[in-house]
């Protein structure tokens, strides 16, 4: 014991084991900076890891030089050349002890930096560039063509072209491409190629351009490698109005070729164009695509009501247009599932089912037609199994469809089928990496599974990509809300002037049971279409809703008798899933009035139309309403089982968590009831931090009885 003492006497003496704390602090500081500097150096994934065995093996030979080395106002000496109690040795440990306190203060700031840029900055995980090795040799993203006509009005036609290219790039198999909607924000001809491959997950870039004067087109294509930035293919095309069209066919196949993708028979039957031989109809569809294609990426009714007749209109002058019917089926279906913007729902989904059935006749191998049939059958007629066949058909001729496999995670989370949904939305995604609506609608399809971080991190990410975007916004702060019930940090979510967030924020107000203040914000909401659209509830009744709650009938009954039209005539547009929220609407006015058999029968079909749809992403939501107007009611014998059903029905995370039981003040005329306690206690363990408390009772603002 005696010897082995000695030798830590001795070690500490000659400093040893202060050199060894400054090595692994000045190794853990180091690391950290390396992992968090890696990303914008380019370095490998990997480099962290190595950097660490570098060090591992590095530390004996520090250890070494410590015990054989001093430091000496001339320099390093070996130790047994210095006196045993030489003032340096001291002079020395301090310097180590300074030395250890500073390393150790940057790895700590490094540590708290790391931690609060990952929590803080969404934007670095969403922008984080695809790792080289796992990017497909074969694999492609058609960037923005530059518009170099004199008419910039040609924007359309040039959008067109590059629109066609990508579409017939997605017909071949054995080629991962990228989605319009990833490459529009990139410039044309950017210099970093190499940061938007990575940032897109592909091995190479096709720039382009075109030019049109009159009736001639220039065409002109580059293949770009994005690792090294050079030239890999490239063509001019001087073309007219009458043959640009099969251009797009030789570009791709010439794409195949350059990536030695194999094409199968039919692929290559498909790189026919499938424009039309009329020149006008051509630049009559073209005109429609851009307003289509602009309402898809904005959700605008204006736009698909501007290109439902220039869709007409091309099929007026070519009657056997089969793009131009599949494309206008599906303007159709989707605006008429968005609300139909003044149009007759009926009647669109009606024409969107003729006209996909037209242009499956005129082409039955067209992908596009198979899209529009699915798509009648989801939004038109709520047949979830027609429209996932017509999908997978779809997928069998374009399997690089990222909208194909999106609108087959839509039908999978109304089926219920939440794991396949999601799974469908990631393969989605991995083809239109840069869609933040598309990184919303994974999100709301982790909320169906109640997975609530990870829907969280899917909105953020998506509001990494646009910061604009409304609808992650406003799920983002549902998601936090039925996770935790903190409604500040879900009010800090949805700060902002645009409608969507006020009423968001009308919301949580009223589960902080702070109605008067909920209702000025509701005033300064415009009662426009817009803001209170098809299937949500009108102003006059969310006015009328926040009086109940504050106990006030002869503000609320007004309001409900002003809704009652308007609910009716969207009642007579409606079908399906969004019929059934319309009778929601309805029973909830005819109650608020006092008209108990009116309301009751609302309710019926409101319940009836719910269970026949199938939908598993809406249908529970509305067991959930139809218990809130039985606790309005006080009838907790009707409230309390259809609640408890609702919450133990898979699919109602999207709208609805078991924290809510003690927010909502809905269930405050039945609170106190036994059959609510039991629910309660059943669901004990979700219930949130911080709870709201229910003004007195008689007061101004107290909730309806």
């Amino acid at each position: 014991m005696a010897e082995r003492r000695g030798f830590l006497a001795e070690l500490k003496r000659r400093n040893v084991l202060r050199a060894a704390v400054l090595y692994a602090g000045a190794a853990w500081a180091l690391s950290q900076g390396v992992a968090q500097l890696a990303p914008a150096l380019g370095l490998p994934d990997y480099a962290t890891r190595w950097f660490l065995i570098a060090c591992v093996i590095g530390f004996p030979f520090w250890l070494a030089f410590a015990w054989f080395y001093e430091f000496t106002p001339g320099g390093f000496r070996r130790e047994s050349e210095v006196a045993v109690d030489a003032p340096q040795r001291h002079s020395n440990a301090r310097r180590l002890d300074f030395a250890i306190i500073g390393v150790l203060v940057i790895a700590v700031a490094l540590l708290a930096s790391g931690y609060f840029v990952k929590r803080g900055a969404p934007a670095v995980a969403a922008a984080q560039a695809i790792p080289a090795h796992s990017i497909p040799a074969r694999s492609i993203a058609v960037l923005p063509f530059q518009n170099l006509s004199d008419d910039k009005k040609n924007e359309y036609f040039v959008a067109g072209i590059q629109d066609l290219i990508l579409t017939k790039l997605a017909d071949i198999g054995g080629l991962k491409v990228i989605a319009r909607t990833s490459t529009a924000k990139y410039a044309s001809r950017p210099e970093d190629v190499k940061s938007i491959g990575q940032q897109l997950g592909v091995a190479t870039l096709l720039e382009g351009s075109v030019q049109k004067a009159g009736n001639q087109v220039l065409v002109n294509v580059q293949l770009i490698d994005a690792g090294s930035g050079a030239h890999i293919w490239a063509q001019d095309y001087t073309r007219t109005l009458d043959n640009v069209f099969g251009v797009e066919g030789d570009v791709a196949e010439k794409v195949a070729t350059a990536l030695k993708a194999k094409l199968s028979p039919a692929e290559t039957a498909r790189l026919a164009s499938d424009m039309s031989a009329n020149q006008t109809a051509n630049n009559l569809f073209l005109q429609a695509e851009y307003q289509a294609n602009q309402g898809q990426m904005n959700h605008s009714t204006t736009s698909w009501k501007t290109a439902i007749p220039l869709y007409r209109q091309a099929i007026a002058q070519a009657p056997n247009f089969a793009l131009a019917y599949a494309r206008l089926s599906y303007a159709q279906s989707e605006l008429a599932w968005f609300g139909g913007a003044d149009m007759d729902v009926r009647q669109l989904n009606a024409d969107a089912r003729s006209n996909a059935e037209q242009a499956l006749k005129l082409a039955p191998n067209l992908p596009a037609a198979q899209l529009a049939l699915g798509f009648s059958d989801y939004w038109g007629r709520g047949n979830y199994a027609d429209a996932l066949q017509a999908f997978a058909t779809a997928l069998a001729l374009r399997p690089n469809d990222a909208d194909t496999l999106a609108a087959q995670g839509y039908v999978e989370r109304r089926q219920g089928r939440f794991d396949a949904a999601i799974a469908s939305f990631q393969k989605a995604i991995a083809l239109d990496p840069r869609n933040s609506s598309l990184a919303s609608e994974l999100g709301q399809a982790w909320m169906m599974a109640s997975r609530y971080p990870d829907a969280e991190h899917a909105f953020q990410r998506a509001l990494a990509l646009d910061p604009h975007n409304l609808v992650a916004k406003q799920f983002l702060s549902s998601a936090i809300l039925y996770a935790t019930g903190d409604i500040p940090r879900a009010l800090a979510a949805v700060q902002g002037a645009a409608p969507a967030m006020k009423l968001q924020r009308v919301t949580l107000l009223t589960y902080q049971r702070k109605y008067r203040k909920a209702m000025v914000l509701l005033d300064s909401v415009p009662d426009t279409l817009d803001n209170f659209a098809v299937s949500i509830v009108p102003k006059a009744m969310k006015k009328a809703e926040l009086y109940g709650l504050m106990g006030d009938t002869a503000h609320a009954q007004p309001l409900y008798a002003k809704s009652l039209p308007i609910i009716r005539a969207q009642l007579a547009q409606q079908q399906g899933i969004n019929q059934a929220f319309e009778w929601q609407n309805l029973a909830e006015a005819e109650l608020g009035l006092a008209h108990t058999t009116q309301g009751l029968y609302a309710i019926a079909k409101t319940q009836a139309l719910a269970a026949s749809s199938g939908d598993h992403m809406y249908g529970p939501a509305l067991m959930n309403y139809t218990a809130v107007l039985y606790a309005e009611a006080q009838r907790a014998d009707l409230a309390v089982p259809l609640l408890a059903k609702s919450l133990a029905t898979p699919g109602i995370g999207i709208n609805y968590s078991p924290v809510m039981l003690w927010l909502d003040p809905a269930w405050d005329p039945i609170r106190h009831d036994p059959a609510f306690q039991v629910l309660l206690k059943k669901y004990a363990k979700y219930k949130p931090a911080v709870i709201p408390v229910a003004p007195a009772s008689g007061s101004t603002a107290a909730p309806a009885s």
